[in-house]
């Protein structure tokens, strides 16, 4: 077995199968979210080609550690088809299930046939890690938010797959691409940013609705803005850094509930599904914190009530059979009132704290993206409600660049926003709207009272943004 990075272990790689230009269409219209697609006249023009590949990378400790990625490859008699193609290095969003594999195509899910149609389909070769630690990965663990070793990780993909082509016979244009949602967004991020310091040109990016300033990110969440998704989130950032770094705890009750506290360094991702492992008892659904204050002057924040239209989700994050121990919370709000985040809760530096003492909060910090200024175009896509990865991060990092690289080609979209004078966006965001109407109207005429804000909210992250910003970027990519 190759030993170096970015080693391809099988060459050439696996094929896992073909997707006809009839059959993406097909998948794309059985789902909301593809239809979204075909309504910006994204219609696959090529076949694609799937290929299963295997490559030699590192975890978060720099141990040797095997990954997988998908490799696809356009096909088809249309010139657009044919070589030399440019590339899209994508980064997947969370999993827990940790069988993933983004290359699966004889039974996709949205993000593969969602790639594959925008990209691979249109005359783009796509190359997207599963991540170590996921699908054949031989890695106990995955390094959640490490961005140094994610960054590798996409990295090593990307050297892989390059000699995948060599051994098929397809050829690049050397322009390079990068993107990816949610999780995957910080990981676009992080992967163009360790791009740049290598020396390797990115033509352009489009990180999407990633929690980049995981500082300010994780301030937020402790001090009441509890995120939809917060235990499976807190879950997987804290265990990925014990295993980085060791510093978290020595024992899992120092943070986690006794409940909770067994196993809990391995729990995700896994091979059992997420209410699975609720139902066990082993993961509270979406209680983070304890609804008692850990100090009555955290009591107004305890849950946090602004901004109001994420009141609720907030409040769902706390209550009985929560997953983080109070005293661990009393020790983190300390820390960030001692040491503040430059952009939250007040923007002053606008960068993440000089000395936190909070172990979580050094962690966050040294994996916090402010701390860099693309040299290539880029396109910040996100939607200002969004409950799950919240837009103060994608605001923060504007912030960040308009301070300090202000002559930095960065692009902010966000897609729920009123359209401007001459918005070279403004379909995507008409259309945006129209398809979050729909989804409260529906809710409205089931019953509802609240005029479907909760609906809207629930599938907001999830479905509602990903392929608005995927066709966004398709146009932002279009025009290099």
């Amino acid at each position: 077995m190759p030993s170096g990075r970015g080693q391809l272990i099988q060459s050439p790689p696996s094929k896992a199968g073909s997707l006809s230009a009839t059959e993406l269409l097909a998948g794309l219209s059985s789902s909301q979210q593809g239809q979204v697609l075909l309504q910006f006249a994204l219609a696959p023009t090529c076949s694609v080609d799937t290929y299963h590949v295997e490559y030699m990378t590192v975890g978060a400790r720099g141990e040797p550690a095997t990954a997988s990625a998908a490799l696809m490859i356009p096909t088809g008699s249309d010139p657009v088809c044919q070589g030399p193609h440019p590339v899209v290095l994508y980064a997947h969003g969370k999993r827990v299930d940790k069988l993933f594999n983004i290359a699966d195509v004889t039974n996709p899910k949205w993000e593969t046939l969602a790639l594959a149609a925008v990209s691979s389909a249109r005359g783009y070769i796509v190359v997207a890690s599963n991540y170590a630690g996921y699908d054949v990965s031989d890695l106990a663990y995955h390094p959640y938010l490490d961005a140094d070793q994610q960054s590798g990780d996409m990295m090593d993909a990307l050297s892989a797959a390059h000699t995948a082509l060599t051994a098929l016979n397809v050829a690049d244009n050397h322009k390079l691409f990068v993107t990816g949602y949610s999780q995957g967004g910080y990981v676009a991020m992080a992967t163009h940013r360790a791009l740049q310091a290598a020396g390797v040109a990115v033509t352009a990016s489009a990180p999407m609705s990633g929690p980049y300033a995981l500082s300010a990110f994780g301030d937020a969440v402790f001090m009441g803005q509890v995120d939809d998704g917060a235990t499976e989130d807190f879950v997987m950032v804290a265990t990925s850094y014990q295993h980085a770094y060791g510093n978290l705890y020595s024992d899992p009750t120092e943070v986690f509930e006794p409940a909770y506290a067994s196993g809990i360094d391995s729990l995700l991702p896994s091979t059992s599904d997420v209410n699975t492992l609720i139902t066990q008892g082993r993961l509270p659904q979406s209680t983070l914190f304890s609804s008692t204050p850990p100090d009555p002057e955290f009591a107004p924040i305890t849950p946090a009530t602004a901004p109001a239209p994420l009141a609720a989700v907030f409040a769902a994050g706390f209550g009985p059979g929560n997953l983080v121990t109070n005293a661990y919370r009393l020790g983190y709000l300390r820390d960030a009132q001692a040491e503040p985040d430059g952009g939250f809760p007040k923007r002053t530096t606008g960068v993440p704290p000089p000395n936190p003492a909070n172990t979580l909060r050094q962690d966050l910090k040294a994996n916090d993206l402010r701390n860099w200024s693309p040299t290539a175009p880029m396109l910040l896509c996100a939607g200002n409600s969004d409950p799950s990865v919240f837009y103060l991060n994608t605001r923060l990092m504007q912030d960040f660049w308009t301070m300090n690289a202000p002559d930095s080609e960065v692009t902010v979209l966000d897609v729920d926003s009123p359209v401007g004078n001459g918005d070279a966006y403004a379909n995507v965001k008409l259309a945006f709207a129209e398809a979050k109407s729909s989804v409260a109207a529906a809710a409205v005429a089931a019953g509802v009272t609240d005029g479907g804000a909760a609906a809207v909210l629930q599938v907001y992250h999830a479905d509602l943004v990903p392929p608005f910003c995927l066709v966004a970027a398709a146009s932002f990519f279009n025009m290099y």
